[in-house]
């Protein structure tokens, strides 16, 4: 051992050579809550990082000013009387199994403002590095912490996290141990795998093994030096990782081989259609929390639905990625119902807000992907938290409905508006969580879960 470097120090970096160090960390402090009976209800979250355009998605407009007015249709759907963008066939197909919220409305002008009152109703309007609140995924796993769970029950496919340098949701004083199990990559890729999950070959499990006697090793050296009892604990929570890790239940909810290619290419092989299949697989092993983020190059040149004219052509992105978003959120829709999760499981989709009804024009910064070549004058719409649309279905809500309203330019609700905290307490009631109950902050003051709201009428 190095005698510069003090023995606990030793032990930490040791420690860092276990490839599961950090699930047994997770496992031990969701251990600390307190688990409370619930209905094994879930919910997954499609989240469109930068805000979809409610306009040419799920709020046409055909009737406004041509200056509000884009070059799509709308399209009449399966249930009469509801009409969504003509970019969205397959969906227009299935109104019969969601409901459409048109009211949505805030103040977070700035993509982290709103995503944080999205996220974790944080009411301030002003953009922040870091959250404030804890988002309403870590606090329905921390209600719904279970030590004996074979699998993760907050599982992110493709991290909804960040806005670029910004961090837009977490755990924050309810600590790490209640983020989420996070998936990366791009699961419609052939050789896509999830690290550490079910290991299955005997030289992984031998691997492992000789991993462990090194921590054992470790563990005895450090004997009678650290009187917190720490590492003795940590033992119960490696026999938990070690569970995960070796656990078939696991190895099979993440493998999607397991699926029948017909139904693979259903959802689409494509990064997003293949993240809503996991989803859906996930919660079929028992996962009560689901996020799954759309962006990437799916979106178009800057890798979000943040479609500025300054980035994006709006139209053209909006066309390339529509077919993607269409396929892939209408197959999971569509086996919520057919296998029988359509009580049990609530899908929303959303972003953080939705854009300028008023089309703008500005030089594009780039040529790409829906991006004509720099300082070309292209069409845009810019962020709109006064007005946005949102998708919810399964969960045992009434479907085949619209509720809410905006003006005739898509500008504000005219009726029924939702705020961020009624979008909250809508998923807290579907999970069987007491809106009005309290956690602790850093300080242990009890802390509302959220400050105001109540469930969205027609979708409980």
């Amino acid at each position: 051992m190095n005698s510069g470097l003090p023995r606990r120090e030793f032990l930490r970096t040791g420690l860092n050579g276990f490839a599961a160090l950090s699930l047994p960390s997770l496992l031990q402090l969701q251990a600390q809550a307190k688990p409370q009976a619930a209905e094994r209800t879930a919910v997954i979250l499609v989240w469109l990082r930068g805000g979809a355009s409610h306009l040419e998605t799920f709020d046409p407009k055909p009737n406004a000013p041509s200056d509000y007015r884009g070059p799509f249709s709308p399209i009449s759907t399966n249930i009469p009387g509801i009409q969504i963008g003509e970019l969205l066939p397959r969906l227009a197909q299935r109104a019969h199994q969601y409901t459409l919220v048109r009211s949505l409305s805030h103040t977070g002008g700035g993509h982290p403002a709103g995503s944080l009152q999205m996220l974790s109703g944080d009411p301030d309007a002003a953009d922040k590095r870091t959250p404030k609140y804890p988002d309403w995924m870590s606090i329905a796993n921390s209600i719904r912490s279970d030590q004996a769970r074979e699998i993760p029950n907050y599982i992110a496919v493709n991290p909804v996290d960040r806005y670029d340098s910004f961090t837009i949701a977490g755990p924050t004083y309810l600590g790490p141990g209640f983020g989420p199990f996070q998936i990366t990559g791009d699961p419609s890729h052939p050789e896509f795998q999830v690290p550490n999950i079910g290991l299955s070959s005997h030289a992984q499990r031998e691997t492992l093994q000789s991993r462990v006697s090194l921590r054992r090793g470790l563990d005895r050296l450090q004997d009678g030096l650290d009187q917190s009892g720490l590492m003795q604990s940590l033992g119960q929570f490696e026999t938990q990782a070690m569970e995960l890790l070796l656990s078939s239940k696991a190895r099979e909810a993440f493998d999607l081989s397991r699926e029948p290619q017909e139904i693979r290419e259903r959802y689409g092989m494509h990064r997003w259609g293949q993240q809503c299949l996991m989803a859906r697989r996930l919660v079929e092993a028992g996962v009560d929390i689901i996020t799954t983020e759309f962006d990437g190059p799916l979106c178009g040149r800057v890798a979000n639905w943040d479609d500025h004219a300054v980035n994006h052509h709006v139209f053209d992105a909006l066309q390339f990625r529509a077919p993607y978003f269409d396929q892939a959120v209408s197959a999971l829709i569509e086996d919520v119902y057919a296998r029988g999760l359509s009580k049990r499981v609530l899908v929303v989709v959303t972003g953080e807000f939705g854009r300028t009804p008023r089309i703008s024009h500005v030089a594009s910064s780039g040529a790409g992907v829906a991006s004509s070549p720099a300082g070309t004058v292209q069409p845009g719409r810019d962020h709109w938290p006064r007005a946005g649309s949102m998708l919810f279905a399964g969960g045992g809500i009434t479907t085949g409905n619209v509720i809410g309203a905006t003006d005739a330019k898509g500008e504000d609700p005219i009726s029924e508006r939702v705020g961020p905290e009624d979008f909250l307490a809508t998923i807290y009631h579907h999970l069987g969580i007491d809106i009005d109950q309290t956690i602790e902050d850093f300080s242990g003051r009890p802390t509302p879960i959220i400050r105001s709201g109540k469930p969205i009428p027609g979708l409980t």
